[in-house]
């Protein structure tokens, strides 16, 4: 496949699910993202060294706004997740480490915590994937977990990702601490043989 710059690939502003609506970040999102941090740091800490950084509702616009403008360069594909029928702001996702010219992406999630196990990050990342081999032409999708972190493995063993290894002190925790990080991942042939 000739390359296509990356700004020139069309993206949709919305994927809608049964229960979820995944999109890119716009402005004034920031306060809803505010308040799902502030309910849920201790819950994401241990994974996700992000979370106190969102100290205001300023702070988290100010991310939001610059999540938007990688959206729109196409360099990072950052999304929040709201529920379909109320509106409420549930988690993020998106896709990161893209590697335009191999067409691989990383998907990444987190749920706040008064909305874990019901099961909307499941259906936020299997619209993600068929975002990435559907639309987006995907060589590679894959998802990289903290070993420890069984709540967040569950994913994409759930919807059939391989288990390719763990990569040994390749992540720093919230410390500074090395931790091992498993990888699952999806090809074009696993795709079409997919059983969901």
């Amino acid at each position: 496949m000739p390359a296509v710059d990356p700004l020139l690939i069309e993206l949709p502003q919305a994927l809608v699910g049964d229960r979820v609506v995944v999109r890119p970040w716009r402005a004034g999102d920031g306060p809803a993202l505010y308040e799902a941090t502030q309910e849920s740091l201790e819950h994401i800490a241990p994974w996700l060294p992000w979370g106190p950084v969102h100290d205001s509702p300023e702070s988290s616009e100010k991310f939001v706004r610059r999540w938007s403008a990688r959206w729109d360069l196409r360099e990072d594909l950052p999304m929040g997740i709201w529920n379909k029928s109320s509106g409420r702001f549930l988690g993020g996702c998106g896709l990161h480490r893209i590697d335009w010219d191999v067409r691989s992406f990383e998907i990444g999630y987190w749920v706040r915590v008064s909305q874990t196990g019901h099961g909307y990050i499941t259906e936020a990342v299997r619209l993600l994937t068929t975002l990435c081999f559907d639309s987006l032409n995907a060589n590679r999708v894959f998802i990289r977990v903290v070993v420890e972190n069984e709540r967040s493995k569950a994913i994409p063993k759930r919807l059939g990702f391989v288990e390719e290894g763990i990569l040994r002190n390749s992540i720093a925790d919230p410390e500074g601490n090395p931790r091992n990080i498993q990888v699952f991942a999806l090809t074009p042939e696993d795709w079409k043989n997919r059983n969901w």
